[in-house]
């Protein structure tokens, strides 16, 4: 299979570049995955495709305030670190810029001093390890002097940094949104509990992989990104349950369909899990857990555009985003979403 059988036609312009005002007034394109049938409504009319017993799978992780601005040490030129992965004794796997001035031996300041940090390796690739000293709790120090690192396709400056987060994350972890969640309002997620549908949590800290575009032109020679997801007992119980009982297993993100299919055993059934995965969901997978899937759109020729394709057949999904097009839906992390079922 081809990287550009995923390929399609996006005006720049629908590329969205600021949240909209309400977070639950986004457009909501509904598919069926057996027929291709789609429909269009809004993103508050969700509870109406759902049913009491089913359960909604969401990613609680939180984006870190993971890009730090700062100055090279000595001489005061620019340069910037994006946290990835936190790997202990103060020190985290980062990307860093410009990369011919930060080698090993490098040092940084960031808020006047408030933040050091200097490099102790580089990695195959081109990423850094890098060694942070502050005074004080870490995330403090982050929250005070980082920013959020919002996708490079996002142009505007962010003014509420809680726009790039849900309203249920809760564990610190991610350089970037599960962005499916965005759309959740707590008043909606209460009139969904509210009508039977159960509702449980997984945590995936979602890494920069996730926008790193398919370079092979067979998609079986990509190689996936890894990143460190968590499904703890009492979701594995309610999917075995909402499975036993006949409901549908609904993931919101594909960040949370990852996480429980990474875990789930060959005939289904959960257990509480917590590791790295690098599943990689292409046409042809045979999907052991979810049912159905609430999702953004995504980039072309994309891992993800290929995740969604895997549930609803690839011609089926081009021609819903070909639709997307022509009725002008908003694209990307701040945009409009889709129920795939």
């Amino acid at each position: 299979m081809k990287t550009k059988d995923f390929d399609y036609e996006l005006p720049e312009e629908l590329i969205a570049q600021t949240p909209i005002e309400h977070r639950d007034a986004s457009r909501l394109l509904c598919l069926d995955k057996v027929t291709g049938d789609f429909s269009h409504h809004h993103f508050y009319e969700l509870p109406d495709f759902l049913s009491p017993g089913d359960c909604l799978i969401l990613n609680n992780s939180r984006v870190l305030p993971a890009r730090l601005l700062g100055n090279r040490l000595p001489g005061g030129g620019a340069c910037e670190v994006l946290l990835l992965i936190d790997r202990g004794e103060k020190t985290w796997e980062c990307i860093v810029r410009p990369g011919k001035h930060l080698r090993v031996g490098a040092k940084m300041s960031f808020g006047n001093g408030e933040l050091m940090a200097e490099v102790t390796e580089v990695l195959e690739g081109g990423n850094r390890m890098v060694r942070f000293s502050y005074d004080g709790i870490f995330l403090e120090v982050l929250d005070r002097l980082g920013k959020m690192p919002l996708p490079p396709y996002i142009k505007e400056e962010l003014q509420d940094r809680e726009r790039y987060q849900t309203v249920y994350s809760k564990v610190n972890g991610s350089a970037a949104a599960p962005t499916a969640g965005l759309h959740f309002t707590p008043e909606l997620l209460e009139k969904i509990q509210k009508m039977g549908v159960n509702i449980g949590y997984v945590t995936l800290h979602v890494g920069l992989g996730t926008f790193r575009p398919v370079k092979e032109e067979d998609i079986t020679d990509h190689d996936m990104h890894s990143e460190y997801c968590v499904i703890p007992q009492e979701t594995a119980d309610l999917i075995n349950e909402t499975k036993t009982k006949g409901g549908r297993v609904i993931c919101v993100g594909t960040t949370s369909c990852r996480t429980i299919e990474s875990w789930a055993r060959e005939d289904g059934f959960m257990e509480a899990s917590a590791g790295w995965t690098d599943i990689f969901i292409y046409p042809g997978y045979k999907f052991k857990v979810m049912d159905a899937l609430v999702t953004n759109f995504h980039l072309p020729q994309s891992t993800l555009i290929m995740l969604v394709s895997a549930l609803a057949g690839r011609e089926h999904v081009l021609r819903a985003y070909e639709e997307a097009v022509r009725e002008r839906y908003r694209f990307f992390s701040f945009g409009d979403a889709m129920f795939i079922s």
